[in-house]
């Protein structure tokens, strides 16, 4: 029985990699939550109906936060529910339940410190943060960010699940990569190195190094919580930001409160601190 569940536990990984879109680091999440699966659940049949019981999984994480059991438990529901819908196989989960994990964001960085590490930036530092900030992107997003993406007036972005959603872009931003790519010549991504793309977590180390020398501790996902907050309190629509974020649904975004396209370009450009910062250099 073990066997037959780790088979199709590579299965699902292999859907939600090739089919879903997933990114690495979400494949390696879940592959490390079904290696605990497999070593230390229970997976049987029993009068014709096939049970997983979680239990000792659960035991084993009872020193960890709620936050990543329930990551854990969601990649295994994940699972029976891919069995039920593609397999066509039912699953009984024992020793599920619920956990309630309190929404929590990283905290913006000031305005003021994101102008003093750009003040001490290089070329590529000063686009790695203009775009985080200025976009709101996730790393990988930005690792993904293509020359062929980018025109004058708008940006292509790929997101999770290989969704696509297109972001004003700044003309004064525009001017920064178009010096970045005249420096660097890029061939197909905008951030390479030798020739290949830079990694998401090239990237990160590059943010945080910069950072570091500045003397502040940050993470490149705090820049895209300081891009929705920032536009927020300077007037901008909830279900603009939403849009530009990429979220699915409002109820995401609504956590940073505590286009026809024109409009929306508009708005945008009115809305954005960076705009002023990029402006008068």
């Amino acid at each position: 029985m073990m066997e037959t569940l780790k088979e199709n536990l590579n299965g699902f990984l292999f859907y939600l990699e090739k089919v879903r879109g997933y990114a690495s680091s979400s494949i390696v999440t879940y592959d490390n939550t079904f290696q605990e699966v497999l070593a230390s659940c229970h997976y049987y049949e029993e009068e014709h109906k096939i049970y997983l019981d979680i239990t000792p999984l659960r035991l084993n994480n009872i020193n960890n936060s709620k936050k990543t059991i329930s990551k854990k438990l969601s990649a295994i529901r994940s699972f029976i529910k891919y069995m039920k819908e593609h397999q066509d196989i039912e699953i009984t989960l024992i020793g599920d339940s619920m956990i309630k994990v309190p929404k929590t964001l990283p905290k913006p960085i000031e305005k003021n410190l994101i102008d003093e590490v750009l003040n001490i930036s290089d070329r590529r530092e000063y686009l790695i943060i203009s775009l985080l900030y200025g976009l709101g992107l996730r790393i990988s997003e930005l690792a993904s960010l293509r020359v062929c993406d980018i025109s004058s007036k708008w940006i292509t972005i790929t997101g999770k699940g290989n969704k696509s959603r297109q972001i004003p872009l700044l003309e004064a931003l525009y001017q920064k990569i178009k010096e970045y790519e005249a420096m660097q010549s890029p061939k197909v991504y905008l951030f390479e190195k030798s020739g290949e793309p830079m990694s998401s977590s090239q990237l990160r180390y590059l943010f945080t190094k910069v950072f570091k020398r500045a003397g502040i501790k940050a993470t490149p996902h705090q820049l895209r919580h300081s891009f929705a907050t920032d536009l927020l309190h300077n007037g901008a629509r909830i279900s603009d930001v939403s849009e530009l974020l990429g979220h699915n649904s409002m109820v995401s975004t609504q956590i940073y409160t505590g286009l026809s396209s024109n409009k929306k370009l508009n708005e945008y450009a009115k809305a954005h601190p960076l705009y002023h910062t990029m402006s008068a250099q």
